[in-house]
């Protein structure tokens, strides 16, 4: 009789860590932008938001093994001492909707410029391709509610925000990868722009 417990086994677990690369706001901007988070878990029971810092996300998360750390850290300093701060310019909110409200950052030709280079010099570099955003342009935005936000709940928050003025600018002075630590998102690294 043969021992069959051999097909059940667990398969090995993915020792790669997710990852992903964005700007994030000042300090008291995210301080700020929290608040509207926390807004939303409390009245909403949309928490999710808050598993990650306040950011623009320019390449979406990716899975790295952690040991070729260095390499990808190796390439996003350089990448970034190419480029001057970027300039950021958040103008009320939108919505993907039913499921995601966020706050707008402004299409301008320096961001949409970064993250479009980034996508490109991650390719040719690293062999990092997000098959997703191939067939969709780049859409900043900063998320305040998703994923937990019930098409109900987005029904009733969205016409509080649609017209909800929020506007502010900051220059962001570095390239940020974050890193999931299977709770939430956390700096991992942060790479300068080039200094004027």
């Amino acid at each position: 009789m043969s021992n069959n417990s051999n097909n059940f086994a667990k398969k090995p677990s993915d020792p790669r860590k997710l990852f992903f690369v964005a700007l994030l706001p000042p300090t008291d901007l995210q301080a700020e932008i929290t608040e509207i988070k926390q807004y939303f878990a409390r009245e909403y029971q949309s928490s999710h938001a808050l598993k990650s810092p306040p950011h623009i996300t320019l390449y979406p998360p990716f899975k790295w093994l952690p040991e070729n750390l260095p390499q990808l850290n190796q390439c996003l300093c350089e990448f970034a001492a190419n480029y001057a701060p970027i300039p950021v310019t958040l103008d009320g909110f939108g919505a993907f909707a039913p499921r995601v409200i966020f706050i707008h950052p402004l299409k301008t030709p320096e961001l949409m410029t970064l993250q479009g280079d980034l996508m490109g010099y991650l390719a040719s570099n690293l062999g990092l391709v997000d098959e997703r955003s191939k067939n969709q342009s780049f859409a900043p935005h900063i998320t305040v509610a998703f994923k937990d936000l019930t098409p109900s709940a987005f029904k009733a928050a969205w016409p509080k925000f649609r017209d909800r003025p929020f506007s502010t600018q900051f220059t962001a002075h570095n390239l940020t990868l974050l890193i999931h630590d299977r709770q939430r998102w956390n700096i991992c690294s942060q790479f300068p722009f080039l200094q004027s």
